[in-house]
Parts: C-alpha cells; sequence; structure tokens
C-alpha cells in the first residue's frame, strides 16, 4: 500500500515553497515550530520541509527521532539519501550488514530498497533528500506490502523499552535478534 506523505507535507511546504524558487538560493534556520508529525510515519519522528515540496517532486526534509525511535522495514518509490546531522542511526538495509551512522554519515538507498532505521543512543537528526515525491510502503516479515497501520501498531505493541521491529523472514545476513541489537 503506498502512503502519500506528501497530503501532509503540503501544509509544511506552503510558505517554504513559496519563497523558493529554484534560481534563488536559500539559506535559513529551522524553527522547532516548523517540526511537524506526519500521520504515515512513526509518531517519534518528527520534519521540516527545507527545500523543495514532498507531495509533488523532490525534496530536503530535516529530520528528528527520539531515542530508539523506528521506521520499520519500508521503501520508498525514488532514491533516498540521508545525511546524519546528530546521534546514531542505525541502518538496516536488505542484503547488507547493519551500520551504525554517526553524526557525518551518509546512506543511499536505491529505489524500492526494503530497509529500516532507528535511532541508538538517544535522539537523532538527519536530512532525508529525495529525488521524486515522497512515499513510504512498509512490508512484513515477508516482504509484502502492509499498509502504515499495521505496521506502526505492530511497533507500539513492541517493548516498552524500545520498539525492534522484525526483520523480514528472508533477510538472511541482515536480520539481527534483538538480542544482537542490543549488544550493539
Amino acid at each position: 500500500m503506498r502512503i502519500p506523505c506528501g497530503v501532509v507535507l503540503l501544509s509544511l511546504v506552503t510558505a517554504t515553497a513559496v519563497a523558493q524558487q529554484t534560481d534563488k538560493p536559500v539559506v535559513q534556520n529551522t524553527s522547532p515550530s516548523q517540526f511537524q508529525k506526519n500521520p504515515g510515519l512513526p509518531d517519534c519522528l518528527t520534519l521540516a520541509v527545507q527545500r523543495g515540496d514532498p507531495s509533488n517532486g523532490p525534496s530536503i526534509l530535516l529530520v528528528k527521532g527520539t531515542k530508539g525511535c523506528s521506521a520499520p522495514w519500508h521503501f520508498h518509490s525514488p532514491n533516498e539519501q540521508l545525511m546524519m546531522v546528530s546521534g546514531t542511526g542505525r541502518v538496516e538495509m536488505k542484503g547488507e550488514p547493519a551500520v551504525n551512522l554517526h553524526s557525518g554519515g551518509f546512506l543511499f538507498a536505491p529505489v524500492k530498497h526494503v530497509h529500516q532505521f532507528t535511532c541508538v543512543g538517544g535522539p537523532c537528526s538527519f536530512f532525508l533528500h529525495s529525488d521524486g515525491p515522497f512515499d513510504i510502503h512498509y512490508v512484513d516479515q515477508n516482504g509484502s506490502e502492509i499498509p502504515a497501520e499495521q505496521a506502526l501498531h505492530k511497533q507500539h505493541k513492541a517493548s516498552p523499552r524500545r520498539a525492534k521491529p522484525k526483520a523480514p523472514a528472508n533477510a538472511g545476513a541482515w536480520q539481527n535478534s534483538a538480542a544482537e541489537r542490543a549488544r550493539m
């Protein structure tokens, strides 16, 4: 199921997008009031549009997550680039070993590449660049697409200490047990 996150993001973009034109430079500081939740994403993530219109095309978002916040297994229709600003983000990508990204760390996820992201050790923030309209498609342990409500509901039912989404059963090397994640 495709979740068009851009619908909610449109309200965030209106004032900024009107002022931004492709031929104009952008120099700005993001105020706390610009950060908003998105119903297609976990409640522990807030985001602020820095440039572009995520509902209609390429965009750059500044995203903040609380300690233990996790975007469970998912993929996006456009390519995604993530640049860590602060904290530590644990990235698990299909077919790759898990990596902890620190300030200055970088991730590129090609179109439809299944992955998950968790803020570990404390809150984290990162810039997220999408080269097309932003969307998110959650998947279950078999790699089949599931509704956001189902993916995020399972997350809420996880241990109150920290949400630990289950990796797809066919994940092989990219699947870590809860005990392994706790040690990392």
